[in-house]
């Protein structure tokens, strides 16, 4: 396995980010499993790059700190905070990995709104440096390590090494990772090739509108903002150099008219948000807002999350994907967003990306509405996505079926 992680570090750097020499990068890791962070780190200097910088992260830490601070100071960000984010981000446009690994269960039991609030307040304040991400100015990337505990949540009934283990290999095996780094390459090569072309055939209809169906409820109309762009695997930052925002990544996605959303919405996947797995959940919309909402599990969790800002209670982004793909497959319920929505067809509650409509790169998050987006602190992806759903793209009142039965009819 140790030279299929060493092909993850080198497939994160070159074709994830896709570092340039002299570039900075910043990794955001997990301190109770660094290895990739090194890996990743010694691959980032082998290709060039001027300075690698890692933010480590600690869930025991995190939870404490939610747990005793007061709620003015967990709303605080520290002057030096705002200027060290201005620094890499905004002044050396750092290459961003961010190697997410979080316990599913990691904030439960404790105070949600406290919670709910700081991450809120964090938000605002942090929000400047989000359109370098959102925007594609910079290269971006998110990926996986197995940690102890996320590795029990998705295998229980394994002891922690078998289950640690087989996480690793199976976040190896999702994500095209070989013994062979030519056969990577080449794996990712012809992957981003066929989500390319699904790509350029959505846009070169440019639909309307999408109607989704399915057998557990789900009978939503969504519109489509005038010139968006369906996006694949890959994307381009601000100097033009192509990287992949997320390994591993299965999904062809554009923009919702924010406001242009009706009807019911049933999730098939429990969503994760702030340390709290979300079960059982579904919506109504009535012009692209949310007018109801239940859930079998962390409903007071849900209710925060669409309280967050105005934004929150529209659509951000439509996902789709195959249920015959290899997350799914896989058969296993991550609860990991990175991994579950790569195995749905999946929408984001909140923010839009710019760059899924033509020249809304250039708008302030104030003007994006004018070209039917929605702006928002958060993005929340969840998963919709089942073995029957049904999607008809409209063009001028004639139908097209894009996806039957859960996969791609085209």
């Amino acid at each position: 396995m140790n030279k299929r992680i060493e092909n993850f570090a080198k497939l994160a750097v070159e074709f994830g980010v896709n570092v340039q020499k002299g570039e900075d990068v910043l990794i955001t890791s997990p301190v109770e499993n660094p290895d990739l962070a090194r890996l990743i780190t010694k691959a980032a200097y082998e290709k060039g790059a001027r300075n690698v910088a890692i933010d480590w992260r600690d869930d025991a830490i995190t939870r404490l700190t939610y747990e005793y601070q007061d709620q003015e100071t967990l709303n605080e960000v520290a002057d030096w905070k705002i200027a060290k984010m201005d620094y890499q981000i905004a002044q050396k446009k750092s290459n961003r990995i961010s190697i997410h690994a979080e316990d599913p269960d990691l904030l439960n039991g404790l105070d949600s709104e406290k919670i709910s609030e700081a991450i809120r307040e964090n938000s605002k304040k942090t929000k400047k440096f989000v359109k370098y991400t959102m925007n594609d100015i910079v290269s971006w990337l998110v990926i996986s390590v197995p940690t102890k505990k996320w590795a029990k949540k998705v295998f229980p009934n394994l002891s922690e090494k078998e289950a640690y283990d087989k996480l690793w290999e199976t976040i190896l095996d999702v994500s095209r990772v070989s013994e062979s780094w030519e056969e990577t390459k080449a794996n990712w090569t012809n992957h981003i090739n066929t989500l390319n072309e699904k790509a350029d055939f959505l846009n070169s209809h440019q639909f309307d509108k999408v109607h989704y169906k399915a057998g557990n409820g789900t009978d939503l109309w969504v519109k489509l903002p005038k010139n968006h762009i369906w996006m694949s695997a890959g994307s381009k930052n601000a100097k033009g150099d192509v990287f992949i925002p997320n390994m591993p990544t299965e999904e062809v996605f554009t923009s919702p008219q924010y406001d242009g959303v009706d009807g019911r919405l049933v999730a098939s996947k429990p969503l994760v948000y702030n340390g709290v797995v979300i079960d059982g959940f579904e919506f109504a919309f009535k012009d692209g807002q949310v007018i109801s909402f239940s859930a079998q599990k962390g409903e007071d969790t849900l209710k925060k999350m669409l309280a967050s800002d105005e934004g929150s209670k529209y659509l951000g982004e439509i996902a789709l994907v195959p249920y015959d793909s290899p997350i799914s497959n896989s058969n296993i319920l991550f609860y990991n967003t990175l991994f579950d929505e790569n195995a749905s067809c999946h929408f984001a509650l909140g923010k839009a990306y710019p760059t899924t409509v033509e020249g809304a790169s250039d708008l302030s998050d104030k003007e994006v509405r004018s070209c039917g987006l929605n702006d928002s602190l958060i993005h929340e992806d969840f998963m919709v996505g089942t073995s029957d759903l049904t999607i008809t793209a409209y063009k001028d009142d004639k139908e097209f079926k894009i996806f039957e039965k859960g996969n791609w009819a085209f």
